[in-house]
């Protein structure tokens, strides 16, 4: 193998590794006389052009997030035949093998290690980058103790080939957020809860989440994240509350990768950590005594078919509206997800399968009936959700199209064959203004975006939105320069 060269430049000596993204090679770059790593991206077939440039477009992704504890990004070439990309080569092991070889890690003894990688997932969130595959076999352990972290979204940019044809979303199932679980975008906090799940594997020698036995091991974690609480670290130490602070169902009650940081740097003894610890597990008031608090007067609710009756109120202090009936729509979406079990492609294997592609199905609903009562509709968005759905919009477009592109209705997605050359040449997107009218469903928004040769361009974009369940889609654009 020791003959075979890549790009006229790199020889490869031997495998040294393999996951969901493909074989990764030891190799030596001839002109600079040193060992790096290599890996092939394997395209699936059926790929097209875009395809490869998406690829690339990924690579120069990972080449922003410059920090000590990121896997370097050297090089990304294209021999004729297949496309490689080059890295940075890491002697040593993966935090997945470590904790396979030595068994549970104590808190002393995985906290070095969690601290690097999360300074880098914090350095990589800072700039908008969302790593999106966060998990033990991809944090790389030299022999000398450091921690990098590997596949700044490399793994998702190989999975997610066919993702404007089939709506599929990319993610390790025993790590994977519950809200990416039921088909939304991976966000910073999903890399925040990929994070907490890593830390629990360290600690307890095993992932949070395991397929129950006899049954398909992907929708079987799928289905577990998505209802089951989260699981208790029976004996984490002193980061027990990290694990708590970072496995939030709701995204918006995580920790930030600031916060995580700022909690391992104070370690168990330090006073800062109190503050940290303050805000992420307060502590349980006590139980109520039986006339603490008057009963909740019971309410009846009709439907469209009969009544029934309601108790207390329908939602925590301090959420939203459309975020409760998001949280309503994954045990629809999860249904649906079985329901499609052999659209699921598996991508590497063993405990850590590598990135997994999962039919999204955020939007879809339960249209089913029980007894006299039939489901709510959604509520009507108000134009703050609007104006919050538009920011989201452009931003999640311009950091991955084909994100973008599935919150487009099936008919405006027929009637916009340029998207991705669009979304995929832009960039640096900054929003200046933003108005809605919820009466007509339209957002309407001011924005700026830098554009090869013609520099800084400046827009006003008029959405037509429609309301599938509880998901807002573009049903159709009009462009003012």
């Amino acid at each position: 193998m020791s003959s075979v060269k890549v790009a006229d430049r790199y020889t490869l000596e031997r495998e040294i590794g393999r996951g969901g993204s493909g074989a990764v090679w030891l190799a030596r770059d001839d002109i600079l006389d040193r060992s790096v790593a290599i890996k092939r991206i394997g395209l699936p077939p059926g790929a097209s052009a875009y395809d490869s440039v998406r690829a690339e477009r990924e690579a120069r992704i990972s080449a922003q997030v410059n920090h000590a504890n990121v896997v370097s990004v050297f090089d990304f070439v294209n021999d004729g035949e297949h496309t490689w990309l080059v890295t940075e080569y890491v002697e040593g092991t993966t935090l997945a093998q470590l904790v396979r070889d030595r068994g549970p890690l104590t808190p002393d003894e995985a906290t070095p290690l969690l601290l690097q990688v999360a300074e880098a997932l914090a350095a990589a969130h800072a700039t908008e980058i969302v790593h999106r595959d966060v998990k033990p076999s991809n944090i790389l352990v030299g022999l000398d103790g450091t921690a990098k972290l590997a596949d700044f979204g490399i793994a998702r940019a190989v999975a997610d080939a066919s993702l404007t044809q089939t709506g599929l979303i990319t993610g390790s199932p025993a790590y994977i957020a519950p809200e990416v679980a039921t088909g939304a975008t991976a966000t910073t906090a999903s890399d925040v809860w990929s994070f907490g799940a890593t830390v629990f594997h360290a600690l307890a020698g095993r992932p949070p989440y395991e397929a129950p036995e006899g049954e398909n091991a992907v929708l079987g974690v799928l289905y577990r994240v998505a209802h089951e609480p989260t699981p208790q670290l029976d004996d984490g130490g002193w980061l027990a509350p990290l694990v708590r602070g970072t496995m939030q169902q709701e995204p918006a009650d995580r920790m930030s990768m600031e916060d995580v940081v700022a909690y391992l740097r104070a370690g168990p003894e330090a006073t800062d950590r109190t503050r940290v610890l303050a805000a992420v597990d307060p502590p349980t008031p006590p139980p109520p005594t039986v006339h603490d608090e008057p009963v909740p007067e019971r309410t009846a609710v009709r439907t469209a078919t009969g009544e029934h009756d309601r108790t207390g109120p329908a939602t925590r202090p301090g959420s939203s509206r459309r975020t409760t009936r998001v949280a309503l729509m994954a045990a629809a979406a999860v249904l649906v997800v079985g329901a499609v079990a052999t659209a699921v492609l598996l991508i590497g294997g063993d405990e850590d399968p590598g990135p997994t592609t999962l039919p999204n199905n955020t939007g879809a609903a339960s249209s089913s009936t029980s007894g006299s009562q039939s489901q709510s509709p959604a509520e009507e968005p108000t134009a703050e959700e609007l104006e919050s759905f538009a920011s989201t919009y452009v931003t999640t477009a311009a950091q991955d199209p084909d994100a973008g592109f599935a919150l487009l209705t099936p008919a405006y997605q027929e009637r916009s064959p340029e998207y991705a050359d669009f979304w995929g040449t832009m960039s640096n997107p900054k929003m200046l203004d933003v108005s809605a009218d919820p009466a007509a469903m339209t957002v309407t928004y001011t924005y700026q975006y830098d554009w090869p040769a013609d520099g800084n361009i400046t827009e006003t974009v008029t959405l037509q939105l429609v309301q599938e369940g509880d998901q807002l889609l573009i049903d159709d654009a009009v462009t003012a320069g």
